[in-house]
């Protein structure tokens, strides 16, 4: 529930556009080559996604932003503590 989450809190904010995809087959959304060139930054949640990225998507993962937030797989969506943590890893990353 971490992408959904992000997902909601930031779209609230007119200043980005904000899309989230899955990795994984159960991904309501899987990540695409389109998603990555719309991107100018990705964030990740797990070192592995952006392994992932790596391995399916290398001639843009060599181009693009990619951040990894480092956040365990351990929240409900729109979990007081996710959202924490959220903004605190995204906020450094965004133009101010």
């Amino acid at each position: 529930m971490r992408s959904p989450t992000a997902q909601r809190v930031f779209s609230e904010n007119p200043e980005f556009e904000v899309q989230s995809a899955g990795l994984f087959r159960d991904a309501t959304i899987s990540l695409t080559k389109e998603h990555l060139e719309w991107a100018d930054i990705i964030f990740v949640m797990e070192k592995r996604q952006r392994n992932i990225i790596h391995k399916k998507f290398k001639d843009l993962y060599q181009t693009k932003k990619i951040i990894c937030l480092y956040i365990p797989d351990e929240y409900e969506f729109m979990q007081a503590e996710l959202i924490g943590l959220l903004v605190s890893g995204v906020a450094p990353h965004l133009p101010k």
